[in-house]
Order: structure tokens, then C-alpha cells, then sequence
């Protein structure tokens, strides 16, 4: 195919161009954007972004123009070499840690360096004893060796305690035998094993004369530090393509009686005496999956960043897009902003209200695990189990609402959402996996049910814990028999009321099915599940609302985030109907009024200033790498100019005729590289 003509090149869309639209949009809003913004992020963080990303954008090895048409293998190796560059880019530039991490995120993928720092070193730092800080966690952090968390197996993902590779103590010769028994304990999604790991977390059944005490921590060496092969006895590599995720090399592990040493099992909260052979337990046996909590708690705030891209994404596409004439509107010759549209907004305006809550919800959970550190490193455990349960609820909900909705803007951007050029469906496809990793969501409501119903116990005998939890149970116990009346018309706080008590009702019902009824645990896992939402659904709106208390903002913004708050939640609570009706938080009628409230009037209030809160995540184009979401509304001009010059296909001459052995005529050099 010859190159686009010039006379393509000078075509313009029809009607009114995409930047005015933009334009007019963000001029019908009053919010301040860039004071939004600094509420989000802080102004600091900001700039550090932006600094951070200039130096990107130099670097051609960043470049992201070529991503949608590479396969995985070519993927793969790009991957690499931007992983090995931006971490001489951050020796180059002397960034924090903080700033390190701000760079993986402009870029957007699943680099293979990434399970090394967010799983292998932070484990390594959190359950390591100071001896084995300077063993491993040193080169760890030099890059010397590079390592991954090795826990889920072929067989076994979610039941850790049912994990099938074992560490058998050798007291004559004061080692652990690492062994895989059967296929099913192979070692399976293990992020930067397949290629890229010389070690790993091996998280294995503690085997001590011939008695099990359950999964722990050992660092095994599993390729050779020069050659980088895989060392005798152990077979590893990559497991193959996903439906996403693909820059990340996920692999497989397998061991045949690798010895090694006593150091290896990671100490500092259970150890095997080397002189006695006897299994010496130092804190709580739940501090070993610390680990697991870190990341349950990065996906919570993380999550309404996840889903606020294919929000701005499909919000600013669909104030571009435009379908049909308005039919109460019989004369007018121009067509529709499918944003006007009610259906369009119901779709979108709820996720944008979640992408809020969600960010304020991650704020909240990151300050409680941070505090949970703090009370462990002086030897307290008490916030561990508010902790558990709290990260594992909303790690199962806002996970959920950020993929489900992702594909909701998708859609919302009709057949365009097809394409890659969306930047909607790479993004969901690496933010998928975030649904079953660190604990499948169906899954993890289990966990909660355990913290919940001893919870629930401790309320019933007058003992509630001085937690959130806690509070909101022995507020129910006062006044379940008045069954009071909340007035979620009108008052915020009646709403965060209302919420609260459908959970506690939902908690103290399974409690009854569980203690008194004496019903099956399997029996109960509906229950938990939904009990879970409404637990993780107030902690949401609690976190929303306790933000809004204690933000002080331009009136302007104060204004649109009470009205973001009443959305979500009101929203919720239509979407949750039965169960607030059923349990007494409100009635059918205030279920109607609420679902009026929300068509008739907060979607309204939200639509002028839908570009603007958008605006206010601070996507550059870079990091969303979508035609239809530019900040300069040049939508379809960048669609054609991906498809047309950009595309690898287009400059392939095909031999149609089955007759003929050859597929490719002609395959002509890439075009010298340009932008729009």
C-alpha cells in the first residue's frame, strides 16, 4: 500500500471539530481543575509526575506508538529492555522509591521487573531477620539477583494452606530439602519467574519429622547468577500467552529434592532451631502473608485509578461522538453529543462518582495498613485482623467495580471501543487478573465472614472492638429493635447511616445462621458473598463521606464532590434495593425516591462538569495512549493517522489467489516516524 496521499492527509472531520467540543465542555464548568487535582494527588506528587514524565517522553525507548501491533514475543523483549532502562533511569536520575514507582505507572504495562520490587523485596524487608536483610535483601535491592513471590501452584490458588510443594528439615544436615511431589504443585503465575528471576519466594509446606506446620518462606536460588540458566533439579519457565498481561513473563516452577540452607526459611516471625530441630513460632503465624495484605491493599488504591482511565477515556469520547437528533427537538440539523443522552449517563456517571470513592477508599486503606506497620513493628498485632478483613473486602469490591466497569466504557464507546486504539481494552486486559490474584473475590469473602462473625461474637457480649467495625455493630445491637428511620433524601450522613445498618444487620445474620441455626459453612457462602458487598459498600461510602467532613476546598469543588458522594451512593443503594429494604434501612418508597434522585436530577448536575472531573486524574495522552481520549479532542484525525501510517499491516502487499504458494507479495520498509 502506498503512503497516505496528501489529499487524506488535509481532510478534516465533518461538523464541528473535536477540540472546540472539548473546549465548549470544560467552558461550561466552573470546577478548578488543577485545585481538584492537588486534592487527588497533592501538588507535590504532581510535579514530581510531571518532571518524572517529560523525562519518559525523551527517552525513545518509551515510545509507545509501536505497542498495538507488536505479538508477545516481540512485546515481551520490549518490555525487558524498558524495564532494565528505567532502572538505570532511576540511578541516572536519583529517584525515590516513591518516584520509581510514579514512572511504572506513566508507562502502563506489566513490566518484569515489577513483582522483584512490589512482592520479592517487600517481602523480603517485612519477614526478614537482620541476617538475612544482609544476605538477600542488599543484592536484592542492587539488582544483584532478581526474585519473584512464588505461592500460587498449577493445583491450588486461593487455599493456601493447601499448597503442595514441601520444605523438609534435614537436622543432620541443618537444611530444607525443596521438593514438588506431584504436577499439581508446580508453581503457576508467578509474575517475573518465567525468564527474568534468579531466586524466589518460595512459599512451601514446613515439613519437621515428618510433620506439617502449614506454609512458609523460603529463598531459593533457582538459575545461575552468570549464565542465568536454571540450576540442577529445577525446572522453571514461562507459562505461555493471556488474555493480557503480556509484557509480564508469569511462569512455572517445579523442584526435585533441591537442598538448602537454613537461612533460606525467612525468620522473623517463625524459625526451625538449628540445634533442636524444634519449630519456634516468635508472633501471630498470619504475619507471613503480610505480603499478600500489601498488595490487596495497592490494588484497593489503586482501583479507582484503574477505572478512572476508561472513564475519561469513554466521558470524552462521548462528548465528541455524535448520534441522531434529539426527537423532541424535530428541526435541529445537528447531531446529538452522545453524552446528552440519559442512557449514556447512567452508564458513566455512577463510575465516575466510583472513581472517586474509591481513590478516597484507597487513601483510608493505605493510612491503615501503615498503621498496622507501625503497631507491629512495636510488637502489637492488635489492628492485624481489621487489617485482614478490611483489605480483603475491598480488595474484592473495588476490584470488581474498577474491571466490570472498564468494560461498561468500552461499550459506552460503541464500535470504536472495539478497537485497540481505545486504549480501553490493553488496560482492561492487564487490569483483569486483579480479580483472582492476591485471593479470587468469590473467594475472599470467605475471609471476611471469619473476621466478621468474631467480630459479630465480640459485639453480643458486650466486647466490640474499638474499630469502625466494631462501632457500627454495637450501634445496631442499641437500636435494632427501634428500627430507626433514615432520611437518605436529604441528609449525607442518614446515608452513611443507612448503609451501615443494612451491613451490620447482613453480619448479625449470618452470625445467627452460623451459631444458632447451626448452618452448613458451604450453605452460608451466598450469604457471605453478599454480606461482603454491603461490609465493603459502607466502608466505601464512609470513606467518601469522612473525606467530604474533613475537605476544605473551593466551594466549587466541595459542591461537585457532595454531589459525586449522593451519586454513588445513591446509586448503590438502587442497585442493592432488596437488601436495604429487607433489613430495614429504608423502605420501597425511599428505594424510588432515591433512584428519582438520581435520573432526574444528580446525573443533570454532573453533566456540565463531566470533562473537568475527568480532567482532574491528570492523564497525559502518553500514559492512556488512546485515540479517543485526547485532551485535544482530535479523535478520528488520530484514528485514521494510527491506521493508515502507523499500521505494520498496511505496508504488506497479500497475494489473495489460493492458487498461489505465497501469502505476502511485497512487504515495504516502515515509514520514518511521525506524529499527529
Amino acid at each position: 500500500m502506498p503512503q497516505t496521499p496528501s489529499w487524506v492527509k488535509q481532510l478534516k472531520p465533518s461538523g464541528p471539530q473535536g477540540s472546540d467540543l472539548l473546549a465548549s465542555e470544560r467552558a461550561a464548568s466552573n470546577v478548578p481543575v488543577e485545585q481538584l487535582s492537588e486534592l487527588l494527588f497533592t501538588k507535590e506528587t504532581i510535579q514530581k509526575k510531571n518532571k518524572i514524565l517529560a523525562t519518559l517522553k525523551s527517552e525513545e525507548m518509551f515510545d509507545k506508538s509501536p505497542n498495538y501491533y507488536a505479538g508477545r514475543y516481540e512485546y515481551f523483549e520490549k518490555s525487558v529492555a524498558r524495564a532494565k532502562a528505567l532502572r538505570n533511569l532511576k540511578l541516572r536520575e536519583n529517584w525515590t522509591l516513591e518516584e520509581y514507582r510514579i514512572a511504572c505507572d506513566l508507562i502502563s504495562e506489566p513490566l518484569p521487573y515489577s513483582l522483584h520490587e512490589g512482592m520479592f523485596v517487600v517481602t523480603l524487608k517485612d519477614q526478614g531477620t537482620p541476617e538475612q536483610q544482609e544476605r538477600f535483601t542488599k543484592p536484592a535491592d542492587d539488582y544483584k539477583i532478581i526474585g519473584c513471590y512464588a505461592q500460587t501452584e498449577l493445583g491450588h490458588g486461593s487455599n493456601v494452606r493447601g499448597l503442595e510443594t514441601t520444605a523438609t528439615w534435614n537436622p543432620e544436615r541443618k537444611t530444607f530439602t525443596m521438593h514438588s511431589p506431584y504436577l499439581t504443585a508446580s508453581k503457576w503465575w508467578i509474575g517475573s519467574l518465567g525468564k527474568m528471576a534468579n531466586f524466589a519466594c518460595v512459599m512451601a509446606q514446613l515439613i519437621i519429622n515428618g510433620k506439617s506446620y502449614g506454609p512458609h518462606p523460603f529463598i531459593v536460588q533457582i538459575r545461575d547468577l552468570k549464565t542465568h540458566e536454571p540450576l540442577e533439579n529445577v525446572h522453571v519457565g514461562d507459562i505461555g500467552p493471556k488474555v493480557g498481561y503480556n509484557t509480564m513473563d508469569n511462569g512455572f516452577l517445579l523442584f526435585n529434592n533441591v537442598e538448602v540452607p537454613h537461612i533460606s526459611m525467612l525468620a522473623r516471625f517463625s524459625e526451625v532451631d538449628p540445634n533442636t530441630s524444634k519449630y519456634v513460632r516468635k508472633a501471630d503465624p498470619k504475619l507471613i502473608y503480610g505480603t499478600m495484605t500489601w498488595v490487596r491493599s495497592t490494588i484497593v488504591m489503586q482501583s479507582g485509578s484503574a477505572l478512572a482511565r476508561g472513564v475519561t477515556i469513554a466521558t470524552r469520547y462521548s462528548a465528541i461522538r455524535r448520534q441522531f437528533t434529539d426527537r423532541d427537538e424535530p428541526k435541529a440539523k445537528v447531531e446529538t453529543p452522545v453524552l446528552n443522552y440519559s442512557m449514556v449517563q447512567i452508564r458513566l456517571f455512577p463510575l465516575l462518582a466510583a472513581t472517586y470513592a474509591l481513590h478516597f477508599t484507597g487513601k483510608a486503606m493505605m493510612n491503615l495498613y501503615t498503621r498496622a506497620q507501625e503497631t507491629l513493628s512495636k510488637g502489637g498485632a492488635s489492628i492485624l485482623a481489621d487489617l485482614h478483613g478490611s483489605s480483603c473486602a475491598l480488595k474484592a469490591l473495588s476490584s470488581t467495580i474498577a474491571v466490570e466497569g472498564l468494560e461498561v466504557c468500552r461499550r459506552a464507546c460503541g464500535g470504536h471501543g472495539f478497537s485497540s486504539f481505545s486504549g480501553i481494552g490493553n488496560w482492561y486486559g492487564n487490569y483483569l487478573p486483579t480479580v483472582t490474584f492476591e485471593g479470587d473475590n468469590y473467594m475472599l469473602t470467605q475471609q471476611v465472614a471469619n473476621y466478621v462473625l468474631k467480630s459479630a461474637r465480640a459485639a453480643l457480649a458486650g466486647k466490640a472492638a474499638k474499630n469502625e467495625t466494631g462501632h457500627i455493630l454495637a450501634e445496631y445491637l442499641k437500636k435494632k429493635d427501634i428500627r430507626p428511620s433514615f432520611d437518605i433524601t436529604s441528609s449525607n450522613a442518614d446515608i452513611v447511616s443507612a448503609f451501615a445498618w443494612r451491613a451490620a444487620s447482613l453480619i448479625f445474620d449470618i452470625q445467627n445462621k452460623r451459631d444458632n441455626l447451626k448452618t452448613a459453612w458451604n450453605d452460608l457462602l451466598v450469604d457471605f458473598y453478599r454480606m461482603n458487598k454491603a461490609y465493603a459498600q459502607y466502608m466505601v461510602v464512609v470513606n467518601f463521606y469522612n473525606t467530604l467532613q474533613n475537605t476544605k476546598a473551593a466551594p466549587e469543588i466541595e459542591s461537585v464532590l457532595s454531589t459525586l458522594f449522593r451519586l454513588y451512593a445513591l446509586h448503590t443503594l438502587d442497585q442493592e434495593a432488596s437488601d436495604f429494604t429487607a433489613t430495614g434501612a429504608c423502605t420501597e418508597r425511599q428505594v424510588a425516591v432515591a433512584r428519582s434522585t438520581v435520573e432526574q436530577k444528580l446525573l443533570k448536575e454532573i453533566r456540565p462538569h463531566a470533562l473537568r472531573l475527568v480532567d482532574a486524574w491528570d492523564f497525559d495522552d502518553y500514559v492512556l495512549d488512546s485515540s479517543l481520549g485526547r485532551h485535544d479532542g482530535k479523535v478520528y484525525e488520530d484514528m485514521f493517522y494510527r491506521a493508515s501510517e502507523l499500521n505494520p499491516l498496511n505496508r504488506v502487499t497479500v497475494d489473495p489467489y489460493p492458487e498461489s504458494p505465497v501469502c505476502f507479495r511485497k512487504v515495504e520498509e516502515a515509514h520514518p516516524k511521525s506524529k499527529l
